[in-house]
């Protein structure tokens, strides 16, 4: 009897303990997920990408393109990201969808500055 108490117990204490802003309407809290759930292509590219393409885009070490001179559209990057070329290792079974676009964003942003 004692196991069955204990048991009712410890299910209304984690329900008790649930997510208790599920009904809650604000915006900033939505916002705030959203923004903690998307990935990081900075953190990703250090991660994956720099042991080829160096923190600067442009170590081409193994055949990697130097990514200062790509001109690449943010679709084509994702391709090569996803299914890899020549040398290039794919990434799709290692990284997300979003997280493979994040990181095609981040060097786009990071190494295409145009001066």
């Amino acid at each position: 009897m004692k196991k069955y108490i204990s048991i009712i117990f410890l299910g209304a204490l984690i329900w008790a303990c649930g997510d208790s802003d599920k009904g809650s309407n604000s915006n900033s809290s939505k916002k705030q997920s959203v923004a903690a759930k998307a990935p990081d292509g900075k953190k990703i590219f250090k991660r994956n990408c720099v042991v080829c393409h160096g923190i600067y885009g442009d170590m081409a070490i193994n055949g990697a393109k130097d990514l200062n001179l790509s001109v690449l559209t943010l679709e084509e990057r994702v391709e090569i990201i996803t299914n890899g070329k020549k040398v290039m290792t794919p990434f799709k079974g290692v990284l997300s969808e979003k997280q493979i676009a994040a990181v095609a964003q981040y060097t786009i942003d990071a190494f295409n500055k145009k001066e």
